[in-house]
This record gives C-alpha cells, structure tokens and sequence, in this order.
C-alpha cells in the first residue's frame, strides 16, 4: 500500500464548521483507502490530546504531523473546503522535502454540501448514523483521569 499523509483544513470559526471538517477529514481518509493507499491524518490524531486553540500545543501538534512526511510516499491535499494557512505551511514543507503533492476534491463534501447530524455529507456513511434508519449509535464513553 502507497502511505500517504492527508491535508485538509480543520480549525473553525463555529464548533458547526469544526465539525464539518471532521467530517471532510474522515471521508478524505475514507477516499484514500479506497483507493487503496494507506493515510495517515495527524489532524484527527493530536487535536484529541492537544489544545488546538492554544498556540503552543497547536504547533507541537503541526510540528509532529510534518515530522510523518518523510516516511510517506506523498501528501495528498483535499481541497474542497479551501485551504487554511496551516495547510499552506504543511503544503510548503512538503515540497521542502520534495515529496510528492497531490490535490483531490471530494465532490459533494464542499461547504455547502447537505450532512447528517454529526457534519458527515451524505455521499459517505457517517459512523455514528444508521443510514438506513437514520438512529444513532451508541458508543461507549471512555473518561480518563490525569493525575
């Protein structure tokens, strides 16, 4: 399998846009696997264990997830929702180390595309919708105590 490194955008002005680019992220994730590549995306990893809205744990974040690009084989930018400035500089430092730049879209997932309740555009299944029914799953809650 091809090991790629996906760009899309991910912080927001509204936790509805946020949302939807957690969605966008998934079903480029989604796309790279049926393409048969394997993806990686730190934008979904380190946001669960760092502050995004601080500066100093946003660049640790960035930092790391640009440290991954020399053990792909390319950076694949999905480009339907824009693309922010982090992504310009993950972008930049891609070519830096030449590796490959790849840009994609994802018909239907643009800003204005209809989405379930958690942000998933229709076009892709949403893992914690029922499509068919439309119910929500239930998944378990996982608390963890820092000392």
């Amino acid at each position: 399998m091809r090991r790629v490194q996906i760009i899309s955008p991910l912080r927001a002005d509204t936790p509805a846009d946020r949302r939807a680019n957690v969605a966008y992220a998934q079903a480029a994730l989604l796309d790279c696997l049926t393409r048969g590549e394997a993806p990686f995306a730190p934008h979904l990893l380190y946001p669960a264990v760092l502050d995004d809205s601080d500066p100093v744990q946003r660049a640790q974040g960035m930092e790391a997830g640009m440290e991954w690009m020399t053990a792909v084989d390319a950076v694949v930018v999905y480009t339907d929702r824009g693309v922010s400035d982090g992504m310009a500089d993950e972008i930049r430092h891609a070519e830096r180390l030449s590796v490959p730049v790849e840009r994609r879209v994802l018909a239907g997932l643009a800003r204005t595309s209809p989405v379930c309740s958690h942000g998933v555009g229709r076009a892709y299944p949403c893992l914690l919708c029922d499509t068919a029914t439309n119910a929500t799953l239930e998944l378990p809650v996982v608390t963890v105590e820092v000392p």
